[in-house]
């Protein structure tokens, strides 16, 4: 999370603006890509349980798999909302550093 700030105060060149919006670019789309392999590997686990299922057991057990992924993507969403936030909070500036 610190490197979210490195980051953000070599791109901005000493604006307080400009850092603090950097700050929430990167954090947002840090976020985002984390959102998205994670999802697509939770994805691609609940389709190969319920292949593995399918050919266990084969009766209509692919209803509730659409279930599950809503709640598994749900609670991602929550778990990255909650990162995304915290990494916001910690790098955010609202005077300037003077060092």
């Amino acid at each position: 999370m610190l490197r979210i700030g490195i980051a953000a105060s070599k791109m901005s060149k000493g604006s307080l603006l400009s850092y603090n919006l950097y700050v929430i670019l990167i954090s947002c789309l840090f976020s985002l890509l984390m959102f998205l392999i994670s999802g697509f590997s939770i994805l691609l686990i609940i389709f190969l349980i319920s292949l593995v299922i399918h050919v266990l057991k084969p009766a209509d057990v692919h209803v509730g798999w659409v279930h599950m992924l809503k709640i598994c993507l749900i609670v991602l969403a929550v778990v990255v909302g909650i990162f995304n936030a915290v990494a916001i909070l910690k790098n955010i500036q609202f005077t300037k550093n003077k060092i």
